[in-house]
């Protein structure tokens, strides 16, 4: 069966958040000077490459990492396809079957060059997110660094997202991936008093008989 990986690479090319902290990695062993394994270190923000939002990222009182149950993380998901980099309506997502699929993957931004922070991106709007509730869609994935604008202050569409007990994967890497229903496996790191959580991400094809 094939595994697609949607996860990007967190290496010294991955691209942060204007301003956050960049992924960085530092050799404190090498076999090749005579150590007896290599050994390196990493630094990075939580919220490079693909990763999980937690709600304390933005709510002061939302869980935290490690409180998440894992099930949010695993499980049916739908990949859709809606090419924009504008806010994105209820009416583009009514097309869309949740029945057997709590999990939404939107691909906004096809063939997107990741070597530098996007200008704009698609976002939904407040009405789109309380749609997806109502269809008990407990999961939204997003192949762009947020779930809102980039210019954002206020983060309107992650706290309609908060309000609708709707998680959060940002930065996915959807590319050669076909439009369907897969199984998600997306755990995040057990990080404690965590905010975001760096994430390997992968789906694997399946089909739903009646």
């Amino acid at each position: 069966m094939k595994i697609y990986d949607i996860s990007l690479p967190l290496d010294e090319g991955t691209v942060p958040w204007p301003g956050d902290a960049e992924f960085q990695k530092k050799t404190s062993l090498r076999i090749a000077e005579g150590a007896s394994v290599n050994l390196s270190s990493f630094s990075t923000s939580s919220h490079n490459g693909t990763h999980a939002d937690a709600p304390f990222h933005y709510d002061s009182h939302g869980e935290t990492m490690e409180r998440l149950a894992l099930e949010i993380f695993i499980g049916p998901a739908l990949v859709a396809e809606i090419a924009s980099d504008r806010e994105i309506p209820v009416s583009a997502l009514e097309s869309l079957d949740f029945a057997d699929t709590p999990r939404l993957l939107l691909r906004t931004a096809p063939g997107r060059d990741r070597s530098r922070f996007p200008d704009r991106i698609a976002t939904l709007s407040v009405g789109a997110i309380e749609w997806l509730a109502a269809r008990s869609v407990r999961l939204l994935g997003v192949d762009v660094p947020s779930v809102d604008a980039v210019d954002s202050k206020t983060l309107p569409i992650h706290h309609a997202i908060g309000r609708a007990g709707i998680h959060i994967l940002e930065n996915l890497q959807l590319d050669g991936v076909p439009p369907g229903r897969y199984e998600l496996i997306a755990l995040p790191l057990k990080i404690s008093g965590g905010d975001g959580s760096p994430i390997r991400a992968v789906l694997r094809p399946i089909e739903f008989t009646s």
